[in-house]
């Protein structure tokens, strides 16, 4: 049996996605995973309360808040990595 030439390869045209601003990024991520912008709201929070606390000479409560922003700063980075996790996985599928 004899081969013939290989048939001529055509170009498959690449996917074209449509562009999308700041904000329609912001709301289509937010949706996708919505515990990383309460965490970074929730560790913005307490760090104003801890550094006004602190303004105000409260140091006990100033010291807890800064402990409570470490907690927060750490939920978010949990949500960050439980949300690449889901993405990565579902993109598996």
């Amino acid at each position: 049996m004899e081969a013939g030439p290989p048939p001529p390869l055509e170009p498959i045209p690449l996917p074209t996605f449509a562009e999308e601003g700041f904000a329609e990024k912001f709301m289509r991520k937010t949706r996708e995973n919505p515990l990383v912008p309460l965490g970074c709201l929730s560790t913005v929070g307490v760090l104003a309360y801890g550094l006004l606390s602190f303004r105000k000479g409260n140091t006990r409560r100033s010291q807890l808040m800064m402990r409570a922003r470490v907690v927060a700063q750490g939920f978010t980075f949990a949500a960050l990595l439980g949300g690449m996790v889901a993405t990565a996985i579902k993109s598996r599928q």
